[in-house]
C-alpha cells in the first residue's frame, strides 16, 4: 500500500522571502498562510503558500542563502529541459483541475507580464511552462486519468538504466513492509544512510543520539501568534 498521499510541502530556498511571497500571490493567486522563524533552524525564516489544505509551497531565507550565487546549468537549471546538480530541484509542477482552468492560469500569468509556453501535450498530462523569481522553473499541469504503467514504463530507457526485469517487477509493486508501530531504533551515524550534511562538525552525531522525545521536546512548536 503507498502511504505516500501526496505533497505536504516542497521546500525551496530564496534570497527574497518577499519576492516569492508577491509572485506566489499576485501572480499565481496562492494564499500566504504562515510566515514564521524557522523552528530550531538559526536566523531563518519560513514561509509558506496553499496549494490545498493538506498541500503547501514552502520558501526558506537567512542571509547566507542569498550569499549563494545562482548558476544556470549547475545550481539551476533555468527551463524545464536544462541541467542542475544531482539532488536539486529541476523544475515542480503544479497541478491544476482541468483544460479550462490550465488556460485560465495562463491567461492570469500573461496577464501579469509573465512569459508562458504551451499548453503541451504529453499524452498522460497536458502542462504549460514559465519561470519563477531567482530562476525558478515551473509548470501547470492537469490529468485526465490515471499514468497507465504498461503504456508509459518504456522497455529500451528501462534496460539504459540497467534496471532488470526482477527489479521492475519490485518496483512497480513495491514489497509490503510491517512497521514496528515506532518502535525501531535510530540507526547510527555509520549506518549507510543516505545521511543528512551541512550540520556543524559533530552536531548530526549528537542528534542521533538523542531519543526521540527530545528530538520533540527541543523544538518550538507554537504558532508565532495565539489566536483565541
Amino acid at each position: 500500500m503507498n502511504r505516500i498521499q501526496g505533497l505536504h510541502h516542497l521546500a525551496i530556498a530564496t534570497g527574497n522571502m518577499k519576492a516569492q511571497i508577491e509572485f506566489c500571490t499576485d501572480v499565481l493567486g496562492m494564499e500566504l498562510v504562515a510566515l514564521y522563524w524557522m523552528h530550531g533552524v538559526p536566523d531563518t525564516w519560513h514561509g509558506f503558500l496553499r496549494l490545498n489544505d493538506e498541500s503547501c509551497i514552502a520558501f526558506v531565507q537567512n542571509p547566507g542563502i542569498a550569499a549563494i550565487p545562482r548558476e544556470i546549468g549547475r545550481t539551476h537549471a533555468g527551463n524545464s529541459g536544462g541541467n542542475c546538480a544531482p539532488g536539486t530541484m529541476q523544475h515542480v509542477a503544479l497541478r491544476v483541475r482541468d483544460h479550462d482552468e490550465l488556460l485560465a492560469m495562463r491567461d492570469r500569468l500573461r496577464a501579469k507580464g509573465v512569459p508562458v509556453l504551451g499548453p503541451l501535450d504529453h499524452g498522460m498530462c497536458q502542462s504549460i511552462y514559465f519561470a519563477g523569481p531567482e530562476n525558478l522553473c515551473l509548470e501547470l499541469s492537469y490529468s485526465t486519468e490515471p499514468v497507465n504503467a504498461e503504456a508509459w514504463i518504456d522497455p529500451e530507457v528501462v534496460a539504459l538504466a540497467g534496471i532488470s526485469a526482477e527489479e521492475l517487477v519490485r518496483y512497480k509493486r513495491p514489497a509490503a513492509f510491517e512497521d514496528g508501530r515506532g518502535a525501531v531504533p535510530q540507526p547510527g551515524p555509520d549506518a549507510p544512510g543516505p545521511h543528512m550534511t551541512g550540520y556543524p562538525p559533530g552536531l548530526y552525531e549528537r542528534l542521533l543520539r538523542l531519543s526521540d522525545q527530545d528530538i520533540t521536546r527541543g523544538i518550538e512548536n507554537r504558532p508565532p501568534v495565539q489566536v483565541d
